[in-house]
C-alpha cells in the first residue's frame, strides 16, 4: 500500500492526505501495531482506530482534529501527541482521556488553542501555559511529561492542592482563524521528523526557547541542552 511504513510493531502512514482511517491499514496492521504514526495528514474523525487495540504510542501531529475527537478505549497507550490540531476544549479532552487511556504517561498538545502560550496566541504568556499545565496535571496525574517538559514534583503538588481552580475557559475561536487554519503550517517536530521512515513524537525535545513575558527562563529544552 503506497504511503505505508511497516518496522517491526511501527506503522507510520505519514502525509497521505486521508480524511479517516482507511480500513485496510486496521485490518492489515491493527492486530500487530504498538506504535501508529499517522501525523500530516487531514484526519477529522478517528473512526478505524478500535481495531488498533494494542496501541502504546499513538502520534496525530498536524490533522484537523476538534473536539468531537474520539478514542476507543486503549488501556495499554501511554503516549499520545495530538500537536497542532483544531483542539479547543481542554476540560473535554481531558476528561476523555482519563477514561480510555488509563495507562497514558506522555502527553503533548503544542499548537492548539487549547494549549495557551505564545505559540498560538500573542495574548498569552508564561503564567497562562503555568495554569494551563497545573489543570492537565489534576486531571491526568500520571502524566510524566506534558508537551516538551517533565512533570516535576513541584507541579505534582501544585496540581493537587490547586489543579481545581485553574479551569481553562475555551476559548472563542473566529471564523477567520478557523478558515486559515490548514494553511497554518506550525509544527513543533524537528524537520528530521517529518520524513516517513523516522517520524517520532515531541516530547522532551524541542526546537525553539519560549520567552513568556513573566518567563523566569528558557521553559522547553533545546536538543543541545539534553
Amino acid at each position: 500500500m503506497a504511503g505505508l511504513v511497516v518496522s517491526g510493531t511501527q506503522v507510520s502512514y505519514i502525509g497521505q492526505d486521508c480524511r479517516e482511517i482507511p480500513e485496510h491499514l486496521g485490518r492489515d496492521c491493527g492486530h500487530f501495531a504498538k506504535r501508529l504514526d499517522l501525523s500530516f495528514n487531514l484526519l477529522r474523525s478517528l473512526e478505524g482506530l478500535s481495531a488498533f487495540r494494542s496501541l502504546e504510542e499513538l502520534i496525530l501531529d498536524n490533522n484537523q482534529l476538534g473536539d468531537d475527537l474520539v478514542l476507543p478505549g486503549l488501556p495499554s497507550l501511554h503516549t499520545l501527541t495530538l500537536n497542532k490540531n483544531r483542539i479547543t476544549d481542554l476540560e473535554y479532552l481531558l476528561d476523555h482521556l482519563a477514561e480510555v487511556t488509563p495507562a497514558l504517561e506522555y502527553l503533548s498538545l503544542l499548537g492548539n488553542v487549547a494549549c495557551p502560550n505564545e505559540l498560538v496566541s500573542l495574548e498569552k504568556d508564561e503564567e497562562d501555559y503555568k495554569r494551563y499545565r497545573c489543570f492537565v496535571l489534576y486531571k491526568l496525574p500520571n502524566l510524566k511529561f506534558l508537551d516538551a517538559r517533565k512533570v516535576t514534583r513541584q507541579e505534582r503538588e501544585e496540581a493537587l492542592v490547586r489543579g481545581a481552580f485553574m479551569k481553562v475557559v475555551k476559548p472563542k475561536v473566529s471564523s477567520e482563524d478557523t478558515a486559515s487554519s490548514p494553511e497554518h503550517h506550525y509544527t513543533p517536530l524537528p524537520s528530521a521528523s517529518r520524513e516517513l521512515t523516522s517520524h517520532r513524537g515531541v516530547l522532551g525535545k524541542c526546537r525553539y526557547v519560549y520567552y513568556g513575558k513573566n518567563s523566569e527562563g528558557n521553559r522547553f529544552i533545546r536538543d543541545d541542552q539534553l
